[in-house]
């Protein structure tokens, strides 16, 4: 561990994404407190490497001039701020706020300007990537905010990602964030229903790897997806359906609110809800094609137990 730096840090929800985070930033010499779990693993190994961990958001607040949220949806950041003993009344002025979850930018410009009149900054920052490069401080990041609000946290945020985007605006980070995942979120239902049918039509998957990974169809999200059909392997992508599910709502809400037409976005979304509706939300997405194919009477192999 470096040195101790001045700015003293506070995280809250240090589950798969964010304990990786937390860690570089503890690591890297900063003050870390954080606030207790309902998954203890994440929260005893912090602890055991030197962070302290408190109660209630006001605690987290109390001992922190930077927090970082790294929750499920913007349902949660906005209970978090301004549930009973929420961060909003708790944070001091002069504080930042940086909202790393994936989260609605218009909620997150709501809670933007209830905070500023506390005095109060806020950054949104939403993860990129997967809890592997978490752990390894290889995260990219998408920064919204008021420039010197940025610069202030930007030092932090160096911990734990290496690909940094200033987004603009306060919202803008977790906007580029939507597109993004509706990208990849779409990708993988593209391929999991390719792999459904070609299961239903006898298709040796091997074969199709070699024939996909060859040729344009080829992207990070089959070589991610590919593993739980060939050996199940469904840990290149630990996104549980549940959150690929919430993302394509919010993009959904922003594509209407924008006006666009949403034809496949919509169907992405539709498919996520099923699997969702079936009991599968903690399922990760490389198990998709699984859950299609029961669908279409086939089989490809077994969900794991989750």
């Amino acid at each position: 561990m470096s040195a101790t730096r001045a700015t003293r840090v506070g995280y809250v929800g240090v589950g798969l994404m964010g304990h990786g985070a937390a860690k570089n930033i503890l690591e890297k010499g900063y003050a870390l407190t954080i606030l207790g779990h309902r998954n203890r693993a994440p929260v005893d190994d912090l602890v055991a490497r030197g962070a302290t961990e408190v109660r209630t958001p006001a605690d987290v607040a109390a001992a922190s001039d930077v927090v970082f949220l790294c929750l499920p949806s913007s349902v949660e950041v906005e209970e978090m701020l301004t549930g009973s003993g929420g961060l909003l009344a708790a944070l001091k002025p002069g504080s930042i706020l940086v909202d790393s979850t994936t989260a609605d930018p218009h909620s997150t410009r709501r809670l933007g300007a209830m905070l500023a009149e506390r005095g109060v900054g806020m950054v949104d920052g939403p993860l990129g990537r997967t809890p592997k490069e978490a752990e390894a401080g290889q995260l990219s990041t998408f920064l919204g905010g008021r420039p010197e609000h940025v610069a202030r946290v930007r030092p932090i945020v160096e911990t734990y990602a290496d690909v940094i985007v200033d987004a603009g605006d306060l919202g803008s980070g977790h906007t580029l964030k939507l597109v993004n995942n509706f990208i990849s979120i779409g990708t993988a239902t593209v391929i999991s229903e390719a792999l459904a049918t070609a299961a239903k039509l006898g298709v040796d998957f091997g074969k199709l790897n070699q024939v996909v990974s060859a040729g344009g169809a080829n992207s990070r999200m089959w070589q991610m997806m590919i593993p739980f059909a060939l050996e199940g392997d469904d840990n290149h992508l630990k996104g549980p359906l549940r959150i690929a599910g919430k993302d394509m709502r919010f993009w959904c809400r922003l594509a209407e609110g924008a006006g666009t037409p949403a034809f496949v976005a919509e169907a992405v979304c539709q498919t996520y809800r099923l699997a969702n509706s079936l009991g599968h939300g903690e399922q990760f997405m490389p198990v998709l094609p699984q859950i299609l194919a029961e669908l279409m009477g086939t089989h490809i192999r077994d969900l794991p137990a989750r």
